[in-house]
């Protein structure tokens, strides 16, 4: 008997990007023998292997090929080249009501996804009120599940898939939907799992999740295989990846080269991603020429991690003679909501009088206390002339901040508790 689960042997997942829908079609005619397309492999010659009773996760950016994989192991998409061999019976939760018929209430969906994973509607009646009562959403079981909401949709879907006792099971970062106490009870239905003995692969950018559950890791990157291995090695080569300190082999990483003095001449804003949409305004009186989010090492990066020491840094020229200018920075959340900050005025830092033709630099340093998620950064110079508060620029939502973590908190804030157990 085999002990491998999940076979992914060479696995390439190529598409065909055309300019124009006239090329694709008069290649479907066969009207032209021109390549009107360009080749873009999602996928390209991805190996590796899951043993029965194994929990791996898979990581990577955006655009890395996670989801594609998962969809051709559970038979959505077909590969163009290479194959997979599965042994045992797959559930498998990749997006958020995929399988599901809208116009079909919870009820009638939970025995179609339970006849066409292979239960007979027997086996289903023994496994519905447990799917009931892990979903929990009440009365609207029977109602259709196009006026489900998000979370009641991944709820039911989330309960199929696991109370039908599958040999492996798939998940695509299903579980981001849910709520905390609904997370939490899939991922101690996850433990019970790993103590049967099933096989779990699921996608995830929660970090504390794969270090926490994950025996083994596969790193993707631009559609390739970067590495396997442990899961604390894995998030750590992640995270290299991240602030772009990887360097494919055969590469020579140049910047180590180049002399501090010379990094310092160079703009430290082009290093990071920076919003091409940047809301820009004020007098200019003062102007904030450069800026850049530093790590404890002092590496130009958009990626912080939690608890870790960070620093934001302006260069800031004054074009005119500004006396006690104050200069901040605020972290907004994606929907806008300002999270925190500070300024010079609030730290009580003496700034004095700035001269016209001057330049001069400020950093913030701190401990990274946001939970894991992705932030905006805005900037600002202010200050008072002649009486009234001017401001002089301030650059709104001027780029990212992710801030990863492998410790999860609840909210926006970690408290760093310390937990005493007598």
């Amino acid at each position: 008997m085999s002990e491998i689960a999940i076979s992914v042997n060479n696995i390439s997942k190529m598409y065909k990007l055309y300019e124009k829908p006239m090329d694709r079609l008069k290649e479907s005619l066969g009207l032209t023998r021109k390549k009107g397309y360009k080749e873009h492999y999602a996928l390209n010659n991805v190996s590796f292997q899951v043993k029965k009773g194994e929990t791996v996760g898979i990581i990577g950016t955006n655009g890395s090929g996670k989801s594609t994989i998962l969809k051709i192991i559970t038979g959505v998409l077909n590969p163009t080249q290479g194959e997979v061999v599965v042994d045992g019976r797959i559930s498998a939760l990749l997006e958020l009501g995929a399988g599901f018929n809208g116009e079909y209430s919870g009820i009638e969906n939970v025995y179609l996804n339970g006849q066409m994973i292979g239960f007979s509607k027997e086996e289903i009646d023994a496994k519905l009120q447990d799917i009931l009562d892990f979903a929990d959403i009440g009365d609207f079981i029977h109602q259709p599940v196009k006026t489900y909401s998000s979370g009641m949709f991944v709820r039911l879907a989330f309960a199929v898939a696991i109370n039908i006792e599958p040999e492996i099971l798939i998940v695509d970062e299903a579980l981001s939907v849910g709520d905390v106490f609904f997370q939490a009870k899939c991922y101690r239905k996850f433990e019970e799992f790993k103590e049967m003995g099933k096989t779990i692969l699921f996608v995830s950018h929660d970090l504390s999740s794969i270090g926490k559950y994950c025996d083994r890791v596969v790193l993707l990157n631009k559609g390739e295989k970067l590495a396997e291995g442990d899961a604390k090695e894995m998030v750590n080569l992640y995270r290299r990846v991240l602030v772009n300190q990887y360097d494919e082999p055969g590469e020579q990483n140049t910047t180590q080269e180049e002399t501090p003095e010379v990094q310092e001449e160079k703009s430290t804003k082009d290093q990071l991603n920076l919003n091409p949409k940047v809301l820009e305004y004020g007098s200019k009186l003062a102007e904030i020429q450069d800026f850049a989010i530093r790590d404890k090492s002092g590496m130009v990066t958009n990626v912080i991690e939690k608890g870790e020491e960070f620093s934001v840094d302006m260069k800031i020229h004054f074009h005119e003679t500004i006396q006690e200018p104050i200069f901040a920075f605020t972290i907004k959340d994606l929907k806008g909501t300002e999270i925190t900050g500070t300024n010079t005025m609030y730290e009580n830092t003496p700034v004095g009088t700035q001269k016209a033709g001057e330049t001069r630099r400020i950093t913030f340093t701190q401990k990274m206390p946001l939970e894991a998620g992705e932030y905006m950064l805005c900037l600002g110079c202010t200050g008072y002339r002649d009486g009234d508060f001017t401001v002089f620029h301030r650059l709104y939502d001027v780029c990212n901040l992710t801030v990863i973590t492998d410790k999860k908190a609840v909210g926006y804030f970690d408290l760093f508790s310390k937990v005493t157990l007598k």
